[in-house]
């Protein structure tokens, strides 16, 4: 059974971090591309970062330098490390995996609220 749970998420004030996880079992992590994506109510998914299987990350520019996306292949879990968090970072975060040999996958997110 392929499972990705994430985990992490809450209610925090502007300025403040939180570290999101996603426990990952059913799949070859090491052979997964993982992202993280978003969505605020109201509004569409959007890509947040990436890490490919080699652990290279990519961050899209309203999270560059904010946030740090990581992978612990010992753990079949990827991280997002979120700092200096925005009102505009509210949102549902869900991890997703691109594996050559097993398909796509989602999670069912976690939600981060970030109050002013």
């Amino acid at each position: 059974q392929v499972q990705l749970v994430e985990s992490g998420g809450g209610s925090v004030q502007a300025g403040g971090s939180l570290k999101l996880s996603c426990a990952v079992s059913g799949l070859i992590f090491s052979n997964c591309d993982m992202d993280w994506y978003r969505q605020a109510p109201a509004k569409e998914l959007e890509l947040v970062s990436s890490i490919n299987a080699f652990g290279t990350p990519t961050y899209v520019d309203f999270v560059k330098g904010r946030f740090t996306i990581s992978r612990d292949n010992g753990k079949n879990t990827l991280y997002l490390q979120m700092n200096s968090l925005k009102t505009e970072d509210t949102a549902v975060y869900r991890c997703t995996a691109q594996c050559r040999r097993s398909g796509n996958w989602w999670g069912q997110g976690t939600q981060v609220t970030v109050s002013s």
